[in-house]
């Protein structure tokens, strides 16, 4: 079973979708990537249904929900509240919480805002960013990885503020094949994600105009002194060619009280697509454990 609609918050409405089924266990709301991406790529948690409600749902300005063009909406405070404004029209009293990349960094501002949220059972923390400046020396390691001509052009079009140009486009597609998505062959549904669906303003206003430069409202972003008063059980994943790293990714772990940490052995930022079967095994058996 699934339902479909709107909920009203903040700025405009925001689109979900509910996989329900009657076990009785408190549902899983995930939260997608970006900021100004979309939930489509994340669809296959759906099968997490089997055992609990799932709810995802496309944030403002992005994917399926409204698109205000009011630039003074894109900041994480109000992205926090719309996350509270779902729960509260969907009636969530108890939910677990499973948030990738920019997903972590909300997951992680929205369960430590004052006064803590109530309800949330546990947190999963998918190739997170729960630092700005840590994630923009990270992807400064990676990028010394890939080849030297690749790490010039992007240098070069970061400093002339050439990020919309193709020789900017084929590099970023370079270091997304070794740290974003390493499959050969996608699935044919992700090749299908209409390009409307992301919005590259709130992105810029939020993180900047390239991956390895932070330069938007979310530069100073740093949670990791707060992690310890997460209360909740945890779990960190990530990729082992993660952008989000294996080390940092350990890192946030180990500052967390009652968390677990797990790599994905043969993906990388997108271990839910590109290792499917065993991601949804290692999240079901969390959320099981935790129930």
């Amino acid at each position: 079973m699934f339902e479909e609609g709107f909920v009203e918050v903040t700025g405009g409405r925001v689109w979900y979708v509910k996989f329900a089924n009657d076990s009785g266990k408190a549902p899983v709301v995930i939260l997608h990537g970006g900021p100004g991406s979309s939930c489509y790529s994340l669809q296959g948690l759906k099968a997490l249904a089997k055992e609990r409600p799932v709810i995802l749902y496309d944030q403002l300005g992005c994917g399926r929900s409204d698109r205000p063009t009011d630039p003074s909406l894109w900041h994480i405070e109000r992205f926090v509240e719309e996350l509270g404004q779902l729960r509260q029209a969907l009636n969530l009293n108890e939910v677990h919480i499973l948030g990738h990349s920019w997903g972590t960094t909300l997951s992680a501002a929205y369960c430590l805002t004052d006064p803590r949220p109530e309800g949330v059972k546990s947190v999963i923390f998918s190739s997170p960013c729960l630092s700005a400046p840590m994630w923009e020396r990270d992807q400064r390691e990676n990028l010394k990885k890939l080849p030297l001509e690749v790490q010039e052009t992007i240098r070069s079009c970061e400093e002339k503020g050439m990020t919309d140009t193709p020789e900017f486009e084929a590099a970023i597609e370079v270091f997304g094949k070794n740290f974003v998505n390493r499959l050969e062959n996608s699935p044919k549904w992700l090749d299908e994600k209409p390009k409307d669906y992301r919005n590259s303003e709130v992105y810029n206003i939020m993180w900047g105009p390239s991956e390895f430069t932070v330069k938007g409202n979310l530069k100073t972003f740093d949670c990791t002194a707060q992690l310890k008063e997460l209360t909740m059980p945890t779990l960190y994943t990530c990729g082992r060619f993660d952008e989000a790293t294996p080390e940092t990714t350990k890192y946030y772990s180990s500052v967390t009280p009652q968390s677990q940490f797990h790599v994905f052995e043969n993906s990388a930022h997108m271990s839910y697509v590109e290792e499917a079967e065993e991601y949804l095994r290692v999240i079901g058996n969390f959320l099981n454990s935790v129930e």
